[in-house]
């Protein structure tokens, strides 16, 4: 890890009193931080808890909202539970990874910007099809209000 990172995991270890069953808070901080947990993030933790890679690595492919490869400024969460699957999420994504030029096995843009992600249900049935955006609920969403709010997005980052 760069001697930068370095710092900023130490700031959130002290800010736990580098103990080890604070482990799942930590991190989720520096997950909130780099926006993933890296390899080298991982072992850095082990090391400065006085605990073993396999236990931090277990806690990260236990829990979901762990990612172990980096996401987008921008996390777009797309329902695909039942209500939104029969009011065309489908047609909802497909439009989101035209409109972010990602193909099938790419969640993520390469400028590290926008990450799409597929979520069973978001629990807003009434307001399907349904899509959030760093937690934010777009509700009602048709492949031209995809357009629009990445457009949007874009304008806010410059791109």
């Amino acid at each position: 890890m760069r001697e930068k990172d370095c710092a900023v995991v130490d700031r959130i270890l002290t800010a736990h009193n580098c103990d080890a069953t604070n482990l799942i808070a930590i991190m989720q901080e520096i997950q909130a931080h780099f926006r993933y947990l890296s390899q080298e993030s991982m072992e850095y933790i082990a090391a400065k808890l006085g605990i073993s890679c396999a236990k931090v690595y277990s806690v990260a492919t236990f829990y979901e909202n762990f990612s172990l490869s980096p996401k987008g400024k921008y996390v777009f969460r797309v329902c695909d539970g039942t209500a939104c699957h029969v009011r065309k999420s489908t047609a909802v994504l497909n439009a989101l990874r035209g409109e972010l030029g990602l193909v099938y096995d790419s969640n993520t843009t390469d400028d590290l910007l926008f990450t799409i992600e597929t979520v069973s249900c978001l629990g807003a049935c009434g307001l399907a099809p349904v899509l959030t955006v760093n937690d934010v609920v777009y509700p009602a969403m048709t492949p031209e209000k995809v357009k629009e709010l990445v457009r949007e997005l874009k304008e806010r980052e410059h791109v």
